[in-house]
């Protein structure tokens, strides 16, 4: 045996898991690959594969600028995806791993220096009706200063549920469950719906002893008005799980209701203003005008309130409730044929992923 393949080697009794990252080759994967070495080298069992799936689009053919750890040079392996989203890409990751848990980490996140040894005793402990085990996350924020709202929205994730930033699921479950429902395109709601068909099904979660710190990666001015477009997956979970779906999940409802209440008022008064009745557009202006000055103070207030901050916050608040409404009306049209979901029933896309051929190739 090689000196890597002997470093590698689990010893009897180890938990048996693979690691599983989709990845658009953001330069933080190396990041999380090296974290994850050095909770190995501290103690506690290797994995027994990481399959990185390359999501990036089918067309772009460069291979993963990643430095994989010398410990993991025989462990990693890199399949495309389809470009399709971090479930459709955790799909086909989890398929091509034949271990007994399934540990799905996000590419920007790092393991704590005991994750290994953690990981160990987090699945020594689960009982055979456990399906999924959550890491307990960290978002460090700046000491110096208030968050920004970028910030602050993802500190969110540290108090989250379920979140697969670092979630471990038996395989037998995902085989059962069907696995990620790829009807969700993003990085939202996808790891939500899993759990409730996972609870619903008669699996339990639980929150494991291991730590993982998800660093505030950064972000344009514009993030938080492409993040609305997570309103047309909130209708998708409606259609599902009905509309209690949000208190079993622990997820915050947000402003969409008063998103839309200021969208109608902004687009009243330009009908009204057209209609030749200015006194009623000037009412619903002001409406509007109240309702964006609201949603920006309390974006502003709890920051740093420097100029760039207020400029973003102001900008983005006029911007966010129409792009909200679209998406939510987008979502509407888009899943008006969907039908609750039936106890244990398997999403669309579920049936075949199990069965893949294993795809064993080196990175590429």
């Amino acid at each position: 045996m090689s000196g890597s393949a002997a470093r590698n080697a689990g010893t009897p009794g180890d938990p048996e898991y693979a690691v599983v990252i989709p990845t658009l080759g953001r330069p933080s994967l190396g990041a999380c690959l090296r974290a994850l070495a050095a909770a190995v080298d501290a103690g506690g069992p290797a994995p027994r594969r990481i399959v990185l799936v390359d999501d990036r689009p089918p067309y772009d053919c460069a291979p993963l600028a990643v430095d994989i750890p010398d410990r993991f040079l025989e462990l990693v392996r890199s399949i495309p995806g389809s470009g399709s989203g971090p479930a459709a890409a955790r799909n086909t990751g989890w398929a091509t791993a034949p271990e007994p848990w399934i540990v799905f980490l996000d590419d920007d996140v790092l393991p704590g220096p005991r994750w290994a040894a953690d990981l160990a005793a987090d699945l020594a402990a689960a009982g055979p009706a456990t399906g999924g085990i959550q890491a307990r996350i960290t978002v460090p924020l700046p000491r110096d200063r208030p968050p920004t709202d970028w910030e602050r929205n993802t500190a969110g994730l540290a108090t989250s549920q379920w979140i697969t930033a670092d979630m471990a699921y038996r395989r037998t479950a995902l085989e059962a469950l069907g696995g990620f429902d790829e009807r969700f395109p993003r990085a939202f709601r996808e790891d939500a719906d899993l759990a409730l068909r996972a609870l619903d099904a008669g699996w339990t979660l639980t929150m494991g002893s291991r730590r993982t710190t998800h660093p505030v990666r950064p972000a344009g001015r514009w993030v938080s008005v492409r993040a609305q477009a997570g309103n047309a997956d909130d209708v998708l979970m409606n259609r599902l799980h009905g509309r209690a779906w949000w208190a079993r999940a622990g997820a915050p409802r947000g402003r969409l209701p008063r998103h839309l209440a200021v969208t109608a008022a902004g687009a009243g008064a330009l009908a009204l203003a057209a209609a030749g009745r200015p006194r009623a557009a000037a009412v619903s202006a002001a409406l509007w005008l109240a309702g964006t000055a609201e949603f920006a103070a309390a974006r502003v207030l709890p920051g740093p309130r420097t100029p760039d901050e207020i400029t973003t916050m102001a900008l983005t608040s006029t911007v966010i409730p129409p792009v909200a409404a679209w998406h939510w009306a987008r979502g509407l049209l888009r899943h008006r044929r969907e039908q609750p979901r039936e106890r244990g029933a398997p999403p669309p896309n579920g049936a075949g992923h199990a069965d893949r051929e294993r795809m064993d190739g080196p990175v590429r």
